[in-house]
């Protein structure tokens, strides 16, 4: 069989299942999600065994530090994965709900219903545990799921599914709506991208090189974002000192993710102030600075003169971009210029600022005295998410069970017809 035969079985097979899920009850798609959380804990082992052979072999390959914890499953990452499975099984049921029922002049009733989107196809790199989030919300939201994770975590979303599928059993799902490729070989993804007849929407979820990939192949919409250039602005009545902890958080607590901190942007009242101690104290954690010529002064022995390639750039690793700014004006218009819509954040005293950056800091979130790293499913309050959609159409932000859903019209009537 080949590759292209084998992917639209898969998605044939995916498309059928996902009618039988979506037509499933919430309790049963609610007792799956339990099962998953709690066969995780039991299949620890196995799980942490599958991944080592991942870690083994990216080392070998000489895989860097940021891509190696991506691709970690750590006690704490399992843990995480197993809370996340609960909170979203205990969310409410979006699929059916009926929403903004109201009456028509010729007494028909006319309101919205959600309904799953069908089968998602997502495509990832390294974090093996998106496999997880995916299936999880997936199934919540009535979806069937094609999952295709980069070749580096193969053996732990093998694992993974593995638990998935026991899950789906145990509740009288089918396993079928939840789908691994069983291939690395690039060529799968290329096939699956062109099945637009069973895949309803596809979600990349990895670098810019594979999202622009996935945009250019796919026959289906992609739900995207292309990168992660997250700013922080430190606006004249900021408070200082806790100003660099949610600095150094942004960028430090784990700095190859799409939410963290990659150019800080400083008022020029308190630049000479604050800028000194954010250089000691993520000096000290190793984060390299990339300077305009106010900050580069201000910056010590890890400071370098920026580059205009510096402005804009997802860094993914201990670097951090350095502006000093004259006022909100021109940090607003350094966003707007150089930001990839996913996070934006002020630290500001001022309400009146920090009203105004919310309404023009154009991000799927804007944050107010916060860190960056924030914007995630679980932190947000959707138990997880499958991305991050930079794009507005249909879901800006973290994508948890809501934004897999869409609206139809329903229509009651008593007999009306069209005059």
């Amino acid at each position: 069989m080949t590759i292209a035969v084998q992917m639209r079985t898969i998605a044939k097979d995916a498309k059928a299942a996902s009618r039988k899920l979506a037509a499933a009850e919430g309790s049963a798609r609610q007792q799956a999600l339990l099962n998953i959380a709690e066969l995780l804990g039991k299949s620890a082992s196995a799980i942490f065994s599958a991944n080592k052979k991942d870690l083994d072999a990216a080392r070998k390959a000489g895989l860097d530090s940021a891509k190696l914890d991506r691709l970690t499953i750590s006690q704490g990452v399992l843990d995480s994965m197993i809370q996340g499975c609960r909170e979203v099984a205990a969310q409410s049921d979006p699929v059916g709900e009926i929403e903004g029922m109201k009456k028509r002049p010729n007494g028909m009733l006319v309101g919205r219903m959600r309904v799953p989107l069908g089968v998602v196809a997502m495509i990832f790199e390294s974090r093996p545990n998106a496999a997880v989030d995916a299936a999880v919300l997936c199934i919540k939201s009535g979806n069937a799921a094609i999952l295709r994770g980069g070749s580096e975590a193969f053996h732990s979303i093998q694992a993974l599914t593995k638990v998935v599928h026991k899950a789906l059993e145990q509740a009288g799902l089918p396993k079928g709506c939840i789908q691994v490729p069983p291939t690395a070989d690039r060529e799968a993804v290329s096939a699956l991208l062109k099945l637009d007849e069973f895949i309803d929407v596809v979600i990349p979820r990895g670098g810019e090189g594979l999202i622009r990939a996935v945009v250019e192949q796919a026959s289906m919409p992609v739900l995207k974002h292309y990168k992660g250039v997250c700013h922080t602005f430190v606006d004249a009545s900021a408070d200082l000192a806790r100003g660099v902890t949610i600095v150094h958080n942004a960028k430090v607590q784990r700095p190859g993710t799409c939410n963290a901190l990659e150019c800080l942007l400083v008022h020029q009242s308190v630049a000479r102030k604050f800028l000194p101690q954010v250089a000691k104290k993520l000096g000290a954690a190793g984060v390299q600075f990339r300077c305009c010529p106010v900050s580069l002064p201000l910056m010590g022995p890890n400071a370098k003169a920026a580059t205009k390639a510096d402005w804009g750039f997802e860094f993914q690793g201990l670097t951090l971009a350095v502006k000093v700014v004259a006022d909100l004006d021109e940090a607003l218009e350094h966003i707007a210029a150089y930001g990839s819509n996913h996070t934006e954040a002020i630290l500001t005293e001022s309400h009146a600022n920090a009203m105004r950056f919310t309404r023009e800091a154009d991000a799927s979130m804007v944050a107010v005295n916060a860190s960056t790293r924030l914007n995630d499913g679980g932190e947000l309050g959707l138990g997880a998410e499958v991305g991050i959609s930079t794009t507005k159409l249909h879901a800006y932000g973290p994508m948890g069970v809501r934004e897999l859903t869409s609206a139809k019209f329903v229509v009651l009537g008593q007999g009306q017809i069209r005059e």
